[in-house]
This record gives structure tokens, C-alpha cells and sequence, in this order.
């Protein structure tokens, strides 16, 4: 069946502008400011950064609104970390990074083009028609002042956008009934998720419960029963289906901007995450399938 133009576009689109939001997450430069306010811990500092938006929440909040994370680790910094540094202090430092980073990997003539006013403007049109019911991370962001800077505006743009998208994909993912632990083993198995290096390291579960859920997502006969973490067609129908149905609860922005603005968007957003890339925004081995 020929997907709909539409979710396809505007999938394509998310593809561009999801990691130029995720590029600090890699960043030295975060790791620096956070410190600098009290947090050196990386995995505080994650947990802090995202989940500032919403205020001094408790560990339950975020465990619930990132849906992949162990609770074991949530609760090991949350809300721990709002002791050495305030939502507002943590806002201020994500800022900093976010700014030395994109200065570092696309250079101040970038960011000051014509270019990058004019995809910050694309962009912010585009969440003019997201919605906050049943989207806690979004809405949370949504609160927040849009900066003045272009490319700044473009990232808080672009960080809009991945987490109208994001709280979606969770809502697609409870329905398909995957845990957090099967929801990250199943997208490693579509050769597109992070690799489990690096899941290990940051979400908190065990590579005995990694390899328990793919035992269970064998047993749903979602995975074949080899190795090499192989969908099955059953499983391949699921992750697929996942997809769409993210895409279509995530198709009003899209809309909203009308095909040649997201097409447009597309083409400059594909540009900046190109040069970041060039630059070493992200870990050569980041996407994989190996241990």
C-alpha cells in the first residue's frame, strides 16, 4: 500500500529536525554548563535538562514521560538534581550549550544567514497548530519564551516538534503493548535505533533485561529466534504500524505549514543536520544493531 504523501512528508521532515534538537545531548559543552551549576553526573544532567520544562517534578513524572528509562535510575537523580540546581538554573545552562554547541558545529555565519531565519520562521509556523492535551512534554516546552536569536528560535522550534511528535509515539507505542524495555529492543532491531551500547549506558536497564525482553518479543513472535535481532514480518508489520500511527496523530503542524513549507523546511533543516553530522555532532557507531 503506497503511504500516504502527507505522513511521508512530513516523517521526512521530523527526520531532519529531530537531531538538530538531540545534538547537545552529545555535546561536551552540556556536560560543562550542567557541571558548572552543581550537576556533573550525565545522566542527571539529561534528566534535568528535558524535564526542566515542566518544573521541580518528582521521579515518577519522568519515568512516565520518557516511557524507556528504568525508574531505578530516574529515581537515583530526581528529584535530587532540583537540589543543586533549580528547573530555571538547568533552563539557562541547556541554553548556553545549545548555543556554543550549533556555534561549534555550524559556525556564526551559519546561524546568522538569511537561511536560518527563514527555517526558524518555517518551523515556528508549524507549531502554531500543535496541541497540548494528553502531550505533557510538549506542552511544557510549549510554555517556554521563544529566544530572539534565529537559530535559537529554530532549536526551541525544532525541540517543539520532536516532543509533539515524541508524546504521540508513546501513546503508539502502549497501544502496539510494548514495555519500554521491547519498545527499545524492536527499533534496534530495525536497524534505525540506537545501538545498545549506548542504550545501556544512558536508560538504566541491564543486559539481562535487554536480552529478557527480546526473549519476550521472540515469544509474541515479533523477533526470529536468532541472534541478530531479526524482525520477523510480524514484527516488521508492528514497527510499521507504530509509525503510521505516530505520523497521523502528529500530521497538524505539517498541515498547518501546507505542502511547500514543508518541503521547504525540509530541505533547509536537511542542510544544518548535514553539516552538523559533517562536523561530528554525533558518535560515529550511535545507530547499529551490536552490543
Amino acid at each position: 500500500m503506497t503511504p500516504d504523501p502527507r505522513l511521508r512528508d512530513a516523517r521526512r521532515c521530523h527526520h531532519v529536525l529531530n537531531p538538530f534538537h538531540s545534538t547537545h545531548y552529545f555535546s561536551p559543552d552540556l556536560g560543562r554548563e550542567l557541571a558548572a551549576v552543581g550537576v556533573p553526573d550525565r545522566s542527571a544532567a539529561y534528566l534535568a535538562v528535558r524535564s526542566a520544562p515542566m518544573g521541580a517534578v518528582g521521579a515518577g513524572t519522568v519515568t512516565a514521560t520518557f516511557y524507556n528509562f528504568k525508574h531505578d535510575l530516574v529515581a537515583r537523580h530526581v528529584p535530587e538534581v532540583w537540589k543543586a540546581a533549580s528547573p530555571e538554573t538547568v533552563l539557562a545552562a541547556r541554553a548556553r550549550a545549545v548555543d556554543a554547541t550549533l556555534r561549534r558545529l555550524l559556525g556564526d555565519e551559519v546561524l546568522a544567514s538569511k537561511e536560518m531565519a527563514e527555517a526558524a520562521e518555517l518551523a515556528l509556523r508549524a507549531t502554531e497548530a500543535c496541541t497540548r492535551h494528553a502531550r505533557p512534554l510538549y506542552a511544557a516546552h510549549a510554555d517556554l519564551p521563544v529566544p530572539e536569536a534565529p537559530h535559537m528560535a529554530y532549536w526551541h522550534a525544532a525541540t517543539l516538534l520532536r516532543e509533539h511528535r515524541g508524546d504521540g509515539h508513546l501513546a503508539a507505542l502502549l497501544a502496539a503493548g510494548l514495555d519500554p524495555v521491547e519498545a527499545l529492543v524492536s527499533h534496534v532491531a530495525t536497524g534505525k535505533g540506537m545501538a545498545p551500547k549506548f542504550l545501556l549506558a544512558t536508560r538504566g536497564w541491564s543486559r539481562d533485561e535487554y536480552d529478557a525482553a527480546a526473549g519476550r518479543l521472540r515469544a509474541r513472535g515479533l523477533l526470529a529466534a536468532d541472534e541478530e535481532l531479526t524482525l520477523t514480518e510480524e514484527g516488521v508489520r508492528l514497527r510499521a504500524e507504530i509509525e503510521t500511527r505516530t505520523d497521523a496523530m502528529d500530521l497538524a503542524p505539517y498541515e498547518h505549514l501546507g505542502e511547500d513549507g514543508v518541503a521547504r523546511l525540509t530541505e533547509l533543516a536537511a542542510g544544518f543536520i548535514g553539516a552538523a553530522l559533517e562536523n561530528g555532532a554525533f558518535p560515529a557507531d550511535l545507530i547499529g544493531k551490536a552490543a
